[in-house]
């Protein structure tokens, strides 16, 4: 067997910041997370079952060095208790299961939350490099530094147009659905090398400590969500869920994620308060524009200058939509742009649509209505209806 997964730290930084937040205001949150493949793959991904089980032995035979905990604890959001739980973690083998279902690949991770809602990304992670050693790796190599090149060429030729009143900055989010992780490295490597002042940085943890960039990354959608089940009334989950990020980074990462149940019922509860003490937004469904215009109005509405704030862009981008976006909002407010899969899994081949996503929390269903067809997710229509009523979203 070759490792995948050589580093915990080769994972997305919101997975340790939600970690963090999760450690200290719910630790008894049990919950449950269900990998979930929304495309149709060349061949069954259960041919992979074997080969993903010994992944996973393996990842949960890894620790964290001193090192690499020496880095985490000099971010000055990581608090000194956090560390001292990482030093002493280790995944348990027995929170994770993979088994095949005629040609569907099974994976769920279910326990206490804060040993299970690690997994995520290195099961991605995982699933992804396993499924594209099956193809040439020659050629995808090739067609893809041949398309980075492209890209490094359409950031020089943007050239002037950076002249307006907020600079085009974007970065790395790739790591859920790369090819793999040394062509991940490499993209990154030659980012930092030839994308000159618009890239930022990357939210894969390890390649930030290793190349020396900024590590990017606030929260997802499972953090909100687990809110839908814990000790707060139901039309109160969001705003119980940004208070207690509040309270734990006291003025970091302050980029709040909108669409958990539609950008609508989102604003409705972002009221001055939360608009004051949060650094911006970031879209993750919907049509970017349409989501922006209705950021930036309620700003407006709230008399704060857009000016102020920053709007991130991470739903499904490549450079050309992002520079599009950018036109449209860069002399209104600051911007920024996460790109994934078009950086880390360009390579000619086609990307698996996979996510592994919380379904339960405490024993209760949880959900998150996108602002996107097909990215609405929940296994109990019951409580999918009774959110939407609670929350007035038309079904999508």
């Amino acid at each position: 067997m070759i490792p995948i997964i050589h580093s915990l730290l080769d994972t997305d930084l919101y997975k340790f910041t939600m970690w963090q937040a999760m450690l200290h205001r719910n630790p008894e949150a049990q919950a449950e997370y269900q990998f979930v493949c929304r495309n149709a793959p060349t061949f069954p991904l259960s041919e992979l079952l074997l080969e993903v089980n010994e992944q996973l032995d393996h990842l949960c035979s890894l620790a964290l060095t001193e090192e690499e905990l020496t880095y985490l604890g000099g971010l000055r959001y990581v608090k000194s208790d956090f560390v001292d739980f990482l030093r002493i973690f280790r995944f348990q083998r027995r929170f994770i299961s993979a088994r095949a279902d005629g040609e569907q690949l099974i994976i769920t991770a279910a326990g206490p939350q804060v040993h299970v809602m690690g997994f995520e990304i290195y099961v991605l992670a995982i699933v992804n490099e396993l499924y594209f050693r099956r193809f040439d790796a020659n050629a995808a190599l090739s067609e893809g530094r041949k398309r980075l090149q492209a890209k490094i060429e359409l950031l020089r030729s943007f050239g002037d147009e950076t002249a307006r009143t907020h600079p085009f900055e974007f970065f790395d989010f790739g790591v859920r659905r790369r090819y793999s992780g040394a062509w991940q490295a490499e993209v990154v490597r030659r980012l930092q090398a030839d994308a000159g002042d618009h890239f930022k940085g990357t939210s894969n943890v390890h390649l930030a400590r290793t190349l020396g960039l900024v590590a990017i990354g606030t929260m997802a959608h499972e953090y909100l969500q687990s809110y839908q089940a814990l000790n707060v009334r139901l039309r109160d989950f969001q705003k119980a869920a940004l208070e207690d990020w509040v309270q734990e980074y006291r003025g970091d990462l302050g980029i709040a994620l909108t669409d958990v149940v539609g950008m609508d019922a989102f604003l409705a509860d972002f009221d001055l308060y939360f608009a004051k003490l949060f650094d911006g937004l970031r879209h993750d469904s919907g049509d970017p524009i349409e989501w922006g215009e209705k950021a930036l109005a309620h700003y407006d509405k709230l008399r704060i200058s857009t000016h102020t704030k920053r709007l991130v862009f991470s739903d499904g981008l490549d450079l050309p939509t992002a520079l599009d976006i950018y036109r449209h909002f860069a002399a209104r407010t600051q911007l920024g742009f996460g790109i994934g899969t078009n950086l880390s899994n360009d390579v000619g081949l086609t990307p698996l649509n996979i996510v592994m996503k919380l379904v339960r929390c405490n024993g209760e269903p949880v959900a998150k209505l996108s602002d996107s067809p097909g990215k609405t997710l929940c296994r109990d229509e019951t409580f999918l209806a009774y959110l939407r009523q609670v929350f007035n979203v038309k079904q999508i």
